[in-house]
């Protein structure tokens, strides 16, 4: 029997969580699971270490096709950080990561010099929803329009009781300006207004902004979908009447959404190559879907 060890390392300092994921066996047997159409996952000598950073929105995935992949590779060692897409594609760009994980095009972040070094692997669809405390939603607010949404966001609506909800203030949480979801919410929700970020509550992480918008009354931010796939303890809030769901985004209904990349600096050695096959191929596409996110063949626009 193969064995697995997991290490979760939460880095409070840089509110970034950190999943290493590891396992040592003297095994050399392959897995009976390994799909036909991936024959580099079913090959259980492959060895060493893969190292990313990144997108906080694609992590989740990230972590779990980690952990489905190290069942066929127990000789290799993935360690996956969020820290936003920004820090990602720095990382990836300087050689200190093997994959930056991005919301965002490469040249959103990084000069063109930069840019042009890297190897884009588009890995699924990610969609963003506006989330609001329990307690804002009881109270009546389902739905924004998009004007709505721009105007509490830009600061110029401050009281729920403007958009048909309680006599409360509201309290932004949000990203930081290197956050592929901010850049990605921004330029769909928003419209490419700037957001009037809260300092006291912006976070490098999208699951300690749920955590926050769950426990602070009058709040509101935003996820990805993927954090949203059990009981979260928040509401999410639809745009124009549009609820931001996996089907509306296939079908180009619900507008804030974008292609997840892993991007490396050319091209990857062999045991990031294999994952990065892994993780982009049919054996684990059906998983995508269960946490949340889209397959990108699916999608009925591929533009907005």
């Amino acid at each position: 029997m193969k064995m697995k060890k997991f290490i979760a390392l939460l880095t409070v300092a840089g509110m970034t969580a950190t999943m290493a994921v590891g396992c040592g066996s003297s095994s050399n047997e392959t897995s009976d699971n390994a799909a036909d159409t991936n024959t580099e996952s079913s090959d259980s000598s492959l060895s060493g270490t893969i190292t990313a950073a990144g997108s906080s929105a694609l992590k989740p995935l990230a972590d779990d096709a980690a952990d489905s992949f190290l069942n066929d590779h127990p000789d290799v060692s993935i360690t996956i950080d969020a820290g936003g897409s920004g820090e990602g594609l720095k990382q990836v760009s300087e050689g200190t990561v093997d994959i930056g994980n991005s919301d965002v095009a490469a040249e959103d972040k990084l000069d063109e010099t930069a840019a042009k070094e890297l190897v884009d692997h588009q890995v699924c669809v990610v969609t963003m929803a506006p989330i609001v405390n329990k307690d804002v939603a009881e109270a009546g607010v389902k739905s924004l329009t998009k004007e709505q949404l721009i105007s509490i966001f830009t600061g110029k609506t401050t009281n729920w009781k403007d958009v048909g909800g309680p006599d409360e203030d509201i309290v932004l949480v949000t990203r930081p300006e290197s956050s592929g979801t901010r850049a990605t919410f921004q330029k769909y929700a928003l419209d490419g207004n700037e957001e009037a970020s809260n300092t006291s509550m912006e976070t490098d992480d999208s699951g300690v902004l749920l955590t926050n918008v769950k426990s602070t009354n009058g709040a509101i931010g935003y996820v990805a979908l993927s954090y949203l796939t059990g009981d979260a303890g928040v509401e999410t809030v639809a745009i124009d009447d549009v609820e931001p769901t996996l089907e509306n985004t296939y079908s180009g209904k619900y507008p804030v959404w974008t292609f997840e990349h892993m991007y490396t600096k050319g091209e990857p050695n062999e045991v990031t190559k294999a994952f990065l096959d892994y993780i982009t191929g049919d054996e684990y596409g059906a998983q995508m879907e269960k946490l949340g996110y889209g397959v990108a063949s699916k999608m009925t626009a591929t533009e907005h």
